[in-house]
């Protein structure tokens, strides 16, 4: 069942400011590549659990019969069902929640730091005269994220609830049956971890000006000025971190190499400090969120 779901609402991802060279551009554009691949290999390792997948499966099978009228073909399927969550409850140390699928969601906020900025005033704007779907509505574009969604079986009530539904259908209350059923199929739990892209973009352009102040000072200093920039976008778009870090001791982190880039060029250790405390912002960032 597992499937990759990728939305990407704009051609140049990432790149904020009509300055951009099309150098950053590319290396944003790859430090995009380059996570939602580390991604893709996370959701491979997520092992999705056959005989849950076959449940919820004949679970639906269920609800169709039942609709036809097929009450004792209904009941075939859902001791199938049953049986294949017993497998799993007779397990040694049974996971609470079961994985039946995953996805990846990518999307980006296609503007610039001043739209946002713009969308945010309007947001505020609508608020205040009570137009909150509106304001909804673009709030829910203000997102640079990758999305690794889970969604899981909760093995603790799923198999009592098919058992209900089993012995509502002996009794011959279908209606109940049926009910206690879509209400099972609802209770599946979204495991979602959000990680700011923007944040992915800025560690991406400081490691590769790291290694550009070394030839080409200009190139460096236009891959920095692009770091800046993914920055105050996470910011502007209110991605938040636990870390002691803040946005601008980052800021202030990265203008002190930009003026040794224009000067002596010793950055090399400054360099190697701020990639850490970007990795260590970034890691501290990402969100995991139960829906």
């Amino acid at each position: 069942m597992k499937r990759l779901l990728v939305s990407l609402t704009v051609a140049g991802l990432l790149v904020s400011g009509a300055v951009a060279t099309e150098a950053t551009k590319a290396e944003s554009n790859k430090a995009v590549a380059q996570a939602k691949e580390k991604v893709q290999k996370e959701q491979q390792d997520v092992k999705i659990v056959k005989e849950a997948v076959e449940a919820v499966n004949l679970t639906h099978k269920v609800l169709m019969e039942l609709e036809k009228g097929n009450k004792e073909q209904a009941l075939k399927d859902l001791e199938k069902a049953i049986g294949r969550l017993e497998v799993l409850l007779s397990a040694p140390n049974a996971p609470a929640l079961i994985p039946i699928d995953s996805s990846i969601e990518i999307v980006d906020f296609p503007g610039t730091l001043r739209d946002i900025k713009t969308a945010l005033i309007t947001v505020k704007a609508l608020l205040a005269e009570n137009k909150v779907q509106e304001a909804r509505m673009i709030l829910n574009t203000l997102r640079s994220e990758i999305v690794f969604k889970v969604i899981n079986l909760p093995l603790a009530s799923y198999p009592a609830a098919l058992k209900l539904a089993a012995k509502f259908l002996h009794e011959d209350r279908i209606d109940e049956a049926k009910n206690i059923l879509n209400q099972a199929l609802a209770t599946f739990i979204e495991i979602d971890v959000i990680t700011p892209i923007p944040l992915l973009q800025a560690i991406h352009l400081v490691e590769v000006a790291k290694e550009e102040a070394k030839k080409d000072k200009q190139k460096a200093l236009d891959l920095l000025k692009e770091a800046k920039l993914a920055l105050k976008k996470a910011e502007a778009l209110g991605y938040t971190s636990d870390s002691d870090t803040t946005y601008k001791m980052l800021e202030d982190m990265i203008e002190k190499i930009e003026k040794e880039v224009k000067g002596k060029n010793e950055a090399q250790k400054l360099f190697d400090e701020l990639i850490e405390k970007l990795k260590e912002f970034k890691e501290k960032a990402v969100k995991t969120l139960n829906k």
